[in-house]
C-alpha cells in the first residue's frame, strides 16, 4: 500500500492564494454565469492578472514535487463554482495532452498559445469524444489523412462534449489514421489557431457546470501542417509498426490524457462536495426547527458526519493517485480511477444531502445548494463514467478482461 507525504508549505501556500480568489472573486459571480450560460471571460482575465490563469501556474504545480499542487488548487477553485473553476482550468486538459503526447519542441510551440497573456487572454481545447464514441474511444471516426506532397495532414469529422469547443484559440484533436487497428490507431493533432474548416457546431445547454461553453467542433477538410501531430511521424509510424506485427504499441493517446488528468478532476469533484458539506453544515447550526437547531437531532447530525467523512476519504484517495503520478509509480490498482470514481460519487451523494438538509429552501435557487448539485452529476459522468472507471479498476484487480 502506498501513501502520499503531507502538504508542504509552498502547497499550503498556493492552497490559500487560490482560495481567497475563489471566495473573493469565483464564489461571488456563481450564480450570474451559471443563470447566463455564457464563458466568465471578466473571471478568468482576473485569474491571468494575478497569474492564476497562465501556464507557468499550470506547469509549476503540475510539476511540484509531491504531486498535491493542481488537485489542491483544483478543490479551491471548484470550492468556489465548478463552472467558473472549469473555464478557468479546462484549458489544462489540452495542455496535459499536448504535454503528454507532443515533443519538447512542439511543446514550446503550442502551449504558451494556448493560455495567452494576461492582456490577450487565450483558450485550449481538447477533443475526443463523438457523437458515437464516448465511453468507446474506439470508435471514433475523426479521420486524420496524411497528404506527403504537402507534408500537412488532412482531418475530417464532428467532435461533440468538446470544453471551450469553436471558441479556443488552439484544438487538440483526436483522430484515427488507421481504422483497422481501433484505438491503437489514433493520434493527437493540434490545430491553430484560424485554422480554415473548422468551426463550431452546436452549443449545449446542460444541467450544470453552466458557465463553462462545451459544444461540437466540425471538421472540413482541416489542413495542418505535418508538425502538428504530436509526437512527429516517425514515432507514429514506429508505433503503429509495433501494433500491426502483434507486438504492444503503447497508450492511445487520448487514454494516456484521461488517465493523467483523473486525479485533477477528482479534485473538482472533492472541492465541489466540500461546498455543500459545509454549506449544509453551517445551516444546520443556525436553523432551528420545534424549538432547537436542526443540527442537534441525530438525523442531520449524523448526516453531515457521514458527509465530512465521505469528503475527506475523497480527497485522500485523490491525493494518493496524484502522489503516486508525480512518483513515476504505476496504478497498478487503477488508482487514477479509484480517485474519479469515488471522488465524483461522493460530489452527487454529498450535494443531494445538502439540499436535503436544507428541505424546500435547498430546492430554490436561493441557496447554492441546487447548484452545488446540479453541477456536481457531470464528475460520474465526463472523463469516464463510472460505469469505465469500475471496469478499469475490475480489470485491474482480477486480471481478467472484464466486459
Amino acid at each position: 500500500m502506498t501513501f502520499c507525504p503531507e502538504v508542504s508549505d509552498d502547497v499550503r501556500e498556493v492552497r490559500d492564494w487560490v482560495h481567497e480568489f475563489a471566495r473573493d472573486v469565483i464564489r461571488p459571480a456563481g450564480a450570474e454565469w451559471d443563470e447566463r450560460e455564457e464563458t466568465p471571460w471578466p473571471v478568468i482575465q482576473e485569474a491571468a492578472k494575478i497569474g492564476l490563469y497562465s501556464l507557468d501556474f499550470f506547469a509549476q504545480q503540475w510539476f511540484e514535487e509531491s504531486g498535491l499542487g493542481l488537485p489542491v488548487a483544483f478543490e479551491e477553485l471548484f470550492w468556489g463554482d465548478a463552472g467558473i473553476g472549469l473555464s478557468i482550468v479546462a484549458t489544462g486538459l489540452a495542455a496535459a495532452a499536448v504535454a503528454k503526447n507532443g515533443t519538447p519542441e512542439q511543446m514550446g510551440e503550442w502551449l504558451p498559445l494556448m493560455f495567452g497573456t494576461p492582456d490577450d487572454v487565450r483558450l485550449g481545447a481538447f477533443c475526443a469524444s463523438e457523437p458515437d464514441a464516448g465511453s468507446d474511444i474506439g470508435a471514433i471516426r475523426t479521420r486524420a489523412v496524411y497528404d506527403e506532397a504537402a507534408d500537412e495532414w488532412v482531418l475530417n469529422g464532428v467532435k461533440t462534449w468538446a470544453t471551450n469547443g469553436g471558441i479556443a484559440d488552439v484544438h487538440v484533436i483526436v483522430a484515427s489514421v488507421d481504422p483497422a487497428l481501433g484505438s491503437r490507431g489514433q493520434a493527437s493533432f493540434v490545430v491553430p489557431p484560424g485554422t480554415r474548416g473548422l468551426s463550431q457546431g452546436q452549443k449545449f445547454r446542460k444541467h450544470g457546470i453552466r458557465a463553462s461553453h462545451t459544444a461540437e467542433v466540425v471538421l472540413d477538410d482541416v489542413r495542418v501542417p505535418g508538425r502538428c501531430l504530436l509526437g512527429g511521424r516517425d514515432r507514429l509510424e514506429e508505433r503503429l509498426a509495433r501494433v500491426r506485427s502483434g507486438a504492444h504499441g503503447g497508450g492511445q493517446a487520448a487514454m494516456r490524457t484521461f488517465e493523467a488528468t483523473r486525479p485533477a478532476v477528482a479534485a473538482m469533484a472533492v472541492g465541489v462536495a466540500r461546498a455543500a458539506y459545509e454549506y449544509a453544515r453551517d445551516y444546520a447550526r443556525e436553523r432551528e426547527q420545534f424549538g432547537r437547531r436542526i443540527g442537534e437531532n441525530q438525523a442531520v447530525a449524523f448526516l453531515l458526519a457521514d458527509m465530512a467523512t465521505r469528503v475527506d476519504m475523497a480527497r485522500l484517495m485523490t491525493w494518493r493517485a496524484a502522489w503516486m503520478a508525480r512518483q513515476g509509480r504505476p496504478f497498478d490498482r487503477a488508482e487514477g480511477s479509484m480517485s474519479k470514481l469515488v471522488a465524483g460519487e461522493t460530489a452527487v451523494w454529498v450535494t443531494e444531502q445538502a439540499v436535503q438538509i436544507l428541505g424546500g429552501a435547498g430546492y430554490t435557487r436561493e441557496h447554492p445548494v441546487e447548484r452545488f448539485h446540479r453541477d456536481a452529476k457531470i464528475y460520474t459522468i465526463f472523463e469516464g463514467t463510472s460505469e469505465i472507471q469500475r471496469l478499469i479498476i475490475a480489470r485491474a484487480v482480477t486480471g481478467l478482461p472484464v466486459r
